[in-house]
């Protein structure tokens, strides 16, 4: 056969070419497989983190941040360690956006506390100077849609086999799904400085800017 080959340099090429094509996809598809993995110690959003996930894709915040941080020096420097696929495992959908208006928010969870996020929002101006981002006042008196966030956690909990324990994830249970990411809000309040979130907290509403904030947090 290999002389056969040897006379009829096209179907030689092509005899090459395939096993390469095969050689090559031994070798690269487990590597694909494996770095869309979920990375060690990743977590699926909470329920209250889903409810500001989705307040970020209602405001277009991807339109002005990214959330993936290329292996060059000049990124890493700025926003921290470069993103990896298995850090995306858990996004549906993924919002790595288009351009960058504004800073990429990969790592945001890193360098921002939560009464930055707080004042920021309410000012952007203030505590960034130059910048043209507009304040959000709305986020701080419409109440977070938790039970569409709620819907989406044991949706993926179900079909995507999404790794949420009962406990996280209450299976049919809207009002303990509600008391969960109320908890989840109540750590977020303590480190608020305005009485009206806390109390609205307090009483049991979660406002958005609180539900974006622990969104916001998350990304490390």
């Amino acid at each position: 056969m290999f002389h056969w080959l040897e006379k009829n340099p096209f179907f030689f090429a092509v005899f090459v070419f395939v096993t390469i094509a095969f050689a090559g996809l031994v070798e690269i598809l487990p590597g694909f497989a494996q770095a869309a993995r979920p990375v060690v110690g990743k977590e699926p959003y909470t329920i209250l983190q889903l409810a500001g996930k989705n307040i970020y894709m209602k405001e277009n915040c991807n339109a002005c941040h990214s959330q993936l941080i290329r292996p060059f020096k000049s990124e890493v420097d700025r926003y921290g360690p470069y993103s990896l696929s298995g850090e995306y495992a858990y996004d549906r959908p993924f919002l790595w956006g288009s351009k960058r208006t504004g800073p990429d928010l990969m790592r945001v969870g890193r360098n921002r506390t939560t009464e930055w996020h707080e004042d920021h929002f309410k000012d952007p101006a203030a505590m960034v100077a130059g910048s043209i981002m507009p304040p959000y006042p709305w986020l701080y008196n419409k109440t977070a849609d938790i039970a569409t966030a709620y819907a989406e956690a044991l949706t993926v909990k179900t079909v995507f086999k999404t790794p949420y324990t009962d406990d996280q994830v209450p299976p049919g249970d809207l009002d303990r799904a509600n008391a969960i990411a109320l908890e989840e809000a109540k750590v977020i309040a303590d480190d608020l400085r305005d009485q009206k979130l806390k109390d609205a907290v307090a009483n049991g509403n979660i406002p958005e800017v609180v539900a974006l904030i622990a969104y916001l947090n998350g990304r490390k």
